[in-house]
């Protein structure tokens, strides 16, 4: 099986571009993938790191084979590898640069939670968590990150009532920073990744630490 996460360095900036060719499902494979990858950026001293999917879509979120599934134990391993994966990058050093390019949601619209930038595509895409929608429950992780990077007003609305928004959307409620289309969407995202690049990156490991860090404290009260 192919590796369903592509690295490439350029510049100081790696890329993780992920393409499992079916919905680029979280599964432990797509979370090992991502892992091995930031481990490569860190090693080759990368100054920022950008996450993008396949044209029209991110990430479709965990893999619902095994989510409806039979083997519980493959279903804890793919939640437990998809949740450090989320705290790992929410907390990552380096800059984390998201790439939106199409649909996130789900677990995918969890990823955007940890990023440093986000820049979404624009077009006929949805973004948000559809957990409650399809008869899942959030994790602790997910709703404590959606909180802190959500509009506050919009937080039940995108939580609980499972809304999805397109691009522009997205952008008022927090999942995005930014929107650009077709012709300009790749070099805002380098423009971003080298922006934050060009910072200090001691100052900005620990000011992004102080910052976050009582988010994941809560987690961990909440027994996540």
């Amino acid at each position: 099986m192919p590796d369903p996460v592509t690295y490439s360095l350029a510049d100081g900036i790696a890329t993780l571009a992920m393409d499992d060719g079916k919905a680029n499902a979280m599964a432990p494979a797509m979370s090992a993938a991502l892992n091995a990858g930031l481990d490569r950026a860190t090693a080759d001293k990368a100054r920022a790191v950008i996450i993008r999917g396949r044209p029209g879509l991110l990430c479709g979120g965990f893999d619902l084979k095994i989510i409806r599934g039979e083997d519980e134990a493959l279903k804890a391993q793919m939640r437990n590898a998809g949740m450090d994966l989320l705290k790992r990058l929410y907390l990552a050093p380096q800059p984390i640069v998201f790439a939106v390019t199409g649909h996130a949601v789900a677990m995918g619209a969890l990823l955007l939670f940890a990023g440093d930038i986000r820049i979404g595509l624009a077009g006929d895409f949805r973004i948000g968590l559809n957990e409650t929608s399809i008869g899942l429950s959030l994790p602790i992780a997910g709703i404590e990150l959606a909180r802190d990077r959500l509009l506050p007003t919009a937080l039940s609305a995108a939580v609980i009532n499972a809304n999805l928004y397109a691009p522009s959307d997205a952008v008022t409620v927090g999942y995005l920073d930014a929107v650009a289309d077709t012709s300009g969407f790749d070099q805002a995202v380098l423009d971003a990744a080298q922006a934050l690049a060009e910072l200090d990156p001691e100052a900005f490991a620990e000011t992004k630490r102080r910052v976050r860090q009582p988010t994941l404290d809560r987690i961990v009260a909440r027994g996540a």
